[in-house]
């Protein structure tokens, strides 16, 4: 399993993205896999036909899982699917490369070639799909900006814009519509391993913000 990771969420008022933002980019540095250091996101995330994911997800269910597609910028070169597991608290997130093609496949309903993928990920995938009725159901659209601290292994991202495609599942399709989803007007996480470093710690407080739990997957499934 991937190592676990502790995370902490902070739902933000437009009001608090200038400061904060002028803040972290005075004390850390941009994710050098991020150039300009903003960019966009798109997830496909998959559930079971009774919203498993969703449902232990708003019921604080201790140990949990979902599926999702993602790509960066639009580019769909490179697709990752991933796994974002939870336990005690504790997050871990696994990957698997897939290609358009293959990408296009599954969402065409075509799953024969996943059982003999070299990737254990895919192969779950597909047995989840089979197994528990596993699918994608919505689009989440965001931009989002990252800072990365070494000590700890930090990162820090500000996601904004965070956008839903309702039911729609064309992932390859960027002009897909998507409409704001509820929720506020940014949101900080903030993810790191043992220990998280006081000059981080500090940075990232704001006076009147608390500890979320806010889901963006959650949130683009409101309308449903």
């Amino acid at each position: 399993m991937p190592n676990l990771r502790h995370e902490h969420k902070i739902e933000l008022a437009p009001g608090d993205v200038p400061a904060l933002r002028a803040r972290l980019s005075a004390l850390l540095a941009p994710d050098p896999h991020a150039p300009g250091g903003c960019y966009a996101v798109r997830s496909l995330y998959f559930d079971t036909p009774a919203d498993t994911a969703l449902r232990e997800k708003l019921d604080g269910v201790d140990r949990r899982e979902k599926f999702r597609l993602r790509c960066y910028n639009g580019d769909t070169a490179l697709i990752h699917l991933e796994k974002k597991s939870k336990q005690s608290g504790l997050g871990s997130k696994a990957q698997a490369a897939l290609t358009a093609g293959q990408t296009a496949a599954l969402l065409a309903g075509d799953l024969g070639w996943m059982p003999n993928h070299p990737a254990p990920l895919v192969r779950e995938l597909y047995a989840k799909m089979r197994g528990q009725g596993l699918s994608p159901k919505t689009l989440v659209d965001y931009r989002r900006e990252a800072y990365v601290y070494v000590p700890g292994n930090v990162r820090v991202t500000l996601d904004s814009d965070i956008r839903t495609g309702l039911r729609r599942t064309d992932f390859l399709d960027p002009a897909c519509p998507t409409v704001p989803a509820p929720g506020p007007a940014a949101l900080l996480e903030v993810k790191w391993d043992a220990y998280l470093p006081d000059l981080v710690r500090a940075a990232v407080q704001l006076p009147g913000r608390r500890a979320a739990s806010f889901s963006k997957y959650a949130a683009c499934r409101m309308y449903d």
